[in-house]
């Protein structure tokens, strides 16, 4: 390799938030350990593969800085290129590299005009000038061309989708699945399981997230992780992560997920709270955990005639965020669902 090309597999974080570019066509593909061979696609962007990619299994998408102070999951993930790339990870799979929100993370700001997770499946077209617009149509174009070529076998497409959240959490570590029409498949559940997290949200409407593209568009068994505080690069306790991230390693390698791991608790989505308008209130304090619970009858939001009422024994909160643009997301409504979601896997 040349030496600009062991910076970029050494450090791929740095390389990309110091705007570092291959200079040429050939510095931008190569060679590494145990004959993987990468290739840089775009800002952000890099494809790994084992030196017999067609006999492959599974091909994965791993991302990580949709939001761009998101950092833990960025620096878990660039170091994960680094062991790769060193031979001190084993490699099974196709492997895509996403970093998300570069323009964003160089920055160190969550976006720069739109939530770059809101403008998945087409929604860019419709955000203007928004400086989130083209990351997002580009990000769905290596997506698309990464799982064209993946096997169509049963969980054969994977994207983790990796996040860290803007308040606490009553569980630490939480996922998101995207809603496609089909059943939560038992795959999915045994990796989260694997990579102990505690909880696991379920989506009932298409959604405009990374994830939701992937899921809908690509096939893929996908899922976005939420994986603690949100926190400035070279301040994560990278150890709070370990769990997640051995678990990544190990669908990269091709291991199989911990047989004997409890299953998480899951909690299925029952309202919204939209915010209409800047005359919105939210009734809920900024300290106020993700999955804290409200009894029947609680007001926790109005704007002019709108009201949204808790209309059952309990409901939890997750994602209240009062400061979104009129017209979007302020806040989840879930219910626990454990037993019958758990009954039910594909």
């Amino acid at each position: 390799m040349t030496s600009s090309a062991e910076t970029l597999l050494a450090d791929f974080l740095r390389y990309t938030l110091a705007s570092e570019r291959p200079a040429s066509e050939a510095d931008a593909r190569g060679t590494c350990a145990n004959g993987a061979r990468w290739q840089w696609l775009d800002d952000g962007v890099l494809q790994i593969e084992p030196a017999r990619a067609e006999a492959a299994t599974k091909s994965v998408l791993l991302s990580a800085g949709i939001h761009g102070d998101e950092t833990a999951p960025v620096e878990l993930l660039s170091q994960h290129v680094a062991d790769i790339a060193a031979g001190r990870a084993a490699l099974a799979c196709r492997l895509l590299v996403v970093l998300g929100n570069v323009a964003a993370m160089r920055e160190a700001r969550r976006y720069l005009d739109d939530d770059l997770n809101r403008l998945f499946g087409g929604r860019h077209a419709q955000a203007g000038a928004s400086a989130e617009a083209p990351r997002a149509a580009a990000l769905e174009m290596q997506a698309r061309r990464f799982f064209a070529a993946a096997s169509d076998a049963p969980h054969a497409r994977w994207h983790l989708d990796m996040h860290t959240a803007i308040r606490a959490s009553a569980f630490e570590q939480f996922a998101l699945l995207p809603y496609t029409g089909a059943v939560p498949s038992r795959a999915m559940f045994a990796w989260l399981a694997d990579a102990r997290i505690g909880c696991v949200l379920i989506h009932t409407e298409k959604g405009t997230t990374y994830s939701a593209f992937t899921a809908g568009t690509c096939g893929a068994t996908a899922c976005t992780l939420e994986l603690g505080k949100v926190r400035p690069f070279g301040q994560n306790d990278l150890a709070r992560f370990a769990n997640a991230d051995a678990a990544a390693r190990r669908l990269v390698a091709g291991a199989a997920p911990d047989a004997h791991a409890p299953p998480p608790r899951v909690f299925t989505v029952i309202g919204q709270i939209t915010k209409q308008s800047d005359a919105f209130e939210l009734h809920v304090a900024a300290d106020v955990p993700n999955f804290t619970p409200f009894a029947r009858g609680t007001v926790l939001a109005n704007d002019g005639d709108y009201r949204y009422v808790v209309a059952h024994d309990e409901e939890r909160i997750v994602f209240p965020n009062p400061s979104v643009k009129p017209g979007l997301r302020a806040g989840l409504l879930v219910v626990e669902t454990t037993d019958a979601t758990l009954g039910a896997l594909a």
